[in-house]
This record gives C-alpha cells, sequence and structure tokens, in this order.
C-alpha cells in the first residue's frame, strides 16, 4: 500500500492508495501530458466522471482525480496563456472552454444578479468566490484574486 496525503477541506489525512487498484485506474485512463484541445477534452471527460461520484470516490480515485486536475490546470495555463488576463477574462475563457453558462455557476455565486456582474466584469470576485472557482475548474485560487 502506497501512502499519499489527501486534500479533505483545510486538514490533510494520510490515505493509503491499493497499488494494484491504482494501476488498473491508470490503465484504464491512460493519464498522458496534455498538448492538444482533443487529449484535453478527453482528460476533462474522465475527471467530470470522477467528480461525479462524489463521496463515493475511493482512494485510488480520488489519487486519479488530483493527478488528472494537475494535468489540465497545467495544459489550461500553457495554452490559454491565462497569466497575463484579468480574473474575469480567465474566468470566461474557463467558461467559454467547457461550453458553461452563467447558470452553471449558481451554486457558486447563489444569485443570477451576482453571477452576471462577475463574469461581465462589473463586481470583484471574492476570495471565497475564488476558492470555490478554483475548486469547481481545478486551478489555482490566484487566478481569480
Amino acid at each position: 500500500m502506497l501512502n499519499t496525503t489527501k486534500k479533505n477541506g483545510r486538514k490533510t489525512a494520510a490515505v493509503k492508495i491499493n497499488p494494484q487498484r491504482y494501476g488498473k485506474l491508470l490503465a484504464k485512463v491512460l493519464p498522458v501530458r496534455i498538448e492538444t484541445e482533443e487529449e484535453n477534452d478527453r482528460m476533462l471527460a474522465e475527471t467530470e466522471k470522477l467528480i461525479e461520484k462524489g463521496d463515493r470516490r475511493t482512494p485510488e480515485e480520488d489519487a486519479l482525480l488530483d493527478l488528472l486536475a494537475h494535468l489540465v490546470q497545467q495544459f489550461e495555463r500553457d495554452f490559454y496563456h491565462l497569466g497575463g488576463a484579468t480574473p474575469h477574462e480567465i474566468l470566461r475563457e474557463l467558461m467559454a472552454a467547457r461550453g458553461l453558462k452563467q447558470s452553471d455557476l449558481l451554486h457558486i455565486f447563489r444569485s443570477k444578479g451576482i453571477a452576471s456582474e462577475v463574469v461581465n466584469g462589473k463586481r470583484g470576485i471574492s476570495k471565497a468566490q475564488a476558492k470555490a472557482l478554483a475548486d469547481f475548474f481545478h486551478v489555482s485560487a490566484e487566478l481569480f484574486i
């Protein structure tokens, strides 16, 4: 068994990973360094499948989700050159890349009006919203601050 650290809110705990189970997941998903939008779409689809499992994810699936999120984040940082963009531009680009609408972010902003104002740059992104957006998009919260 491999030991790894699992991010669970603010606390971290050592979680045992079964190498055989994790190996089977890796063989099935075949994560790679993402170099094309097609590969990114494939990794995003696998990421979404794991996210949808929610609390039913195994420790091995959590480890795979962390790996996929890292690969997607790195590709999007390199491919979309988000570093020079404003937080609002980054948000709009991430939404466009995933085909999302403002209504898809209501669970973060809690209001259509606030979602509209934030997406359109008329309202700043709070630290709590930045954290929630980072978790949702699997990117660093610093992109939204």
